[in-house]
């Protein structure tokens, strides 16, 4: 017996939706035994991207019934049978979570007919329910209702249960209540962890780190992960078993610890870690005439003086940016002008050149650099020697950070290479937050 299922939430925050529609279609997989479809006071106020979506408005729900009303019927209808949705993580989910609000452990096994479709049909264009049900002819009405939705996931998976003639897909992808989960499962996993910045590191049972990634957002992020319908989260939904997460108050840390941590690490199911992060950089080369002139060259560049950047675009976005903003000489950027430039032409020029680049490089300088910590009072720092990263740590005392044997001492040591020197220079090209101090000898 399987019970197909849609919810409209209201949307929101993490644990704070409402459902405020839903339709249930008890199924014996032949035809449909019994339905409920009702429209529910969500106690909260509806999203207006939502509202638009859907057409539900608060108005709507005024003397509809509220959750706890029609709990008892939702137990019913679905007792005894498995939970069928499209997407059913993100349903499950929701549905849990109003139950939980009532004190209630609600359990069932689950179905999804994302997951059936892309083995039975893997050829098709896209695997959302619109766009299968208008490939395979499958008439909709009241898109984004509940209960249209539902009709659509119905005979979908009429469909796809005639398509799996051997009955060994539903078999392997119907999801044990402990099964897909954590443990206990993954609503408990992702309220647990905090909405803050930093690193993640999702574990498979054995222990082992399968995925990490850096956020401003941990709890969000994870989330994502576990309602999203994409292929890697698919992967990461049935083998995740336990989240662990290092916050770091800087987002320009995390995203260094990403980066390190991947390589040491190693997980399966994050990209190429080994890759080189930039393709291209703007090259600072002075000329037989003393005067420097500006280019883009492929990331290969052995140029002592460069600036690197994640495509031609980007690279050329920035000699526009820094042209405007320094009112660099025409000369900067051609070398014929530049070779017919007197010398005292070429040393006004230059001086803008050098502090356009001083501005957006960190070679050869010694500095801190100070963004938001992790709590209250704290602040964290990155340093850099003579253009290489050291390593990041967090004080509490100001004075702490214009002393270096204080910073080398607390703090955790890190690997420089190009790429660290590209997170760096162009996260300071976009955030203008991060406090630079130069550290004096």
């Amino acid at each position: 017996m399987y019970a197909i299922l849609d919810i409209e939430s209201t949307g929101g925050k993490y644990n704070e939706e409402g459902i405020m529609e839903i339709a249930i279609h008890r199924f014996d997989g032949h035809q449909v035994v019994d339905k409920f479809i009702c429209l529910i006071d969500p106690e909260r106020e509806i999203q207006p991207f939502v509202s638009k979506l859907t057409g539900i408005n608060n108005k709507m729900l005024r003397s509809a019934p509220k959750f706890h009303e029609v709990a008892k019927r939702i137990v019913e209808i679905t007792e005894g049978a498995i939970l069928v949705a499209h997407n059913a993580q993100f349903d499950y989910r929701i549905l849990r979570t109003e139950f939980r609000r009532l004190g209630y452990d609600y359990q069932r096994k689950t179905l999804c007919t994302v997951d059936l479709s892309q083995k039975l049909i893997p050829d098709a264009e896209s695997h959302s329910l619109g766009k299968l049900a208008r490939s395979l002819g499958i008439p909709m009405s009241d898109r984004h209702r509940a209960n249209g939705d539902a009709i659509a996931t119905v005979k979908l998976f009429k469909l796809l249960l005639s398509k799996d003639s051997d009955k060994g897909i539903i078999k392997e992808v119907i999801r044990e209540a402990a099964h897909g989960e954590l443990s206990p499962n993954q609503l408990d996993m992702v309220v647990s962890l905090p909405s803050e910045t930093g690193v993640y590191y999702m574990h498979d049972k054995e222990g082992d780190i399968i995925f990490l990634g850096k956020t401003t957002n941990i709890k969000k992020r994870v989330n994502q992960h576990f309602t999203n319908v994409g292929g890697l989260a698919r992967k990461l939904q049935k083998e995740t078993k336990r989240v662990s997460y290092e916050p770091t108050g800087s987002e320009l840390i995390a995203l260094l610890k990403e980066y390190q941590e991947l390589r040491k690490t190693n997980p399966r199911h994050n990209g190429n870690k080994k890759r080189k992060l930039f393709s291209h950089v703007v090259s600072f080369n002075q000329n037989g005439s003393g005067h420097i002139t500006l280019g883009i060259e492929n990331g290969t560049s052995q140029a002592t003086q460069k600036i690197r950047f994640n495509g031609v675009a980007s690279a050329k976005n920035f000699l526009d940016r820094i042209q405007s903003e320094f009112d660099l000489c025409y000369s900067s950027f051609d070398k014929k002008a530049a070779d017919s430039d007197t010398k005292e032409t070429a040393h006004n020029c230059n001086e803008k050149v050098n502090s356009a680049f001083n501005r957006y490089s960190i070679h050869s300088k010694d500095v801190v650099l100070v963004d938001r910590g992790r709590e209250t009072g704290e602040r964290s720092f990155i340093l850099i020697k003579n253009g290489q990263l050291q390593g990041f740590g967090y004080v509490e005392l100001n004075h702490q950070m214009n002393n270096i044997h204080i910073l080398e001492s607390i703090m955790t040591t890190m690997s420089s290479d190009e790429n660290t020197a590209f997170i760096i220079e162009s996260y300071l090209r976009k955030n203008h937050r991060i406090k630079t101090i130069a550290l004096t000898p």
